[in-house]
């Protein structure tokens, strides 16, 4: 397991804000399952849904930015993890971009690739593997999506879901898988130790001004649309 335990420089658990955190949360004194469920929730809810310059920023940064989407609020909640003890990996995937409509509308959602690069985090607890997705988006804001679609009882994707179960998705943890964008993925890429290596091999297809457009225009306006969903 020492593998899964390791600090890197995205997972950079020694940093003193991601240190500050879990000595403020008192995380280390706790149960595996305590640490386990109470940091995923804290990285569920406390970090807001949104999107960052790029997936592949170091944890202590995304604590900075407060917000997160599958990849940073990932590297975030694995390096909390693993500073306490508990092993994890990541899993990549790719995902269609139909999974984002509505959070990136208009010419921006027509020049998206259609594959975004997704991932998810294996925690080990119990002598067996947790695939833990359901932290991407904070209740807040699922919760106004749920309003807004409240006709909508089965499947769902758009806006950052894709559930079979919109009314009930498998976001709470206890001893669980939880998912929230699983039904949106296209091609699995394997398991990998640590983000840094997943990254290293696999990166958003997009071209230097379409990175330029996403870093300081597109995202923008997701934020945008995300925040005015979550006040609804």
């Amino acid at each position: 397991m020492n593998r899964y335990l390791k600090e890197t420089e995205l997972l950079d658990y020694n940093s003193s804000t991601i240190l500050e955190l879990i000595e403020e949360r008192g995380w280390r004194h706790q149960t595996n399952k305590m640490k386990i469920k109470n940091i995923y929730v804290y990285v569920r809810d406390s970090i807001k849904f949104g999107y960052n310059e790029d997936d592949n920023i170091p944890s202590s940064q995304v604590l900075r930015d407060g917000y997160g989407q599958c990849n940073t609020k990932g590297i975030l909640f694995m390096a909390l993890l693993r500073a306490v003890g508990i092993p994890c990996r990541l899993h990549g995937f790719t995902i269609n971009k139909e999974l984002q409509k509505g959070a990136i509308t208009g010419i921006w959602y027509a020049i998206a690739p259609k594959e975004i690069i997704h991932s998810w985090v294996e925690v080990y607890f119990n002598d067996q593997w947790f695939n833990i997705e359901g932290f991407i988006l904070d209740i807040p804001y699922l919760s106004s999506l749920q309003r807004k679609f409240k006709n909508c009882s089965g499947g769902f994707c758009g806006f950052g879901v894709a559930t079979d179960n919109f009314t009930n998705p498998q976001i709470f943890w206890d001893e669980n898988d939880t998912y929230i964008q699983k039904e949106g993925i296209n091609r699995d890429f394997g398991i990998f130790d640590d983000p840094d290596t997943f990254f290293t091999e696999h990166q958003q297809n997009m071209s230097f001004i379409k990175k330029f457009m996403y870093r300081h225009l597109i995202r923008h306006s997701m934020n945008k649309n995300v925040i005015a969903i979550r006040g609804l």
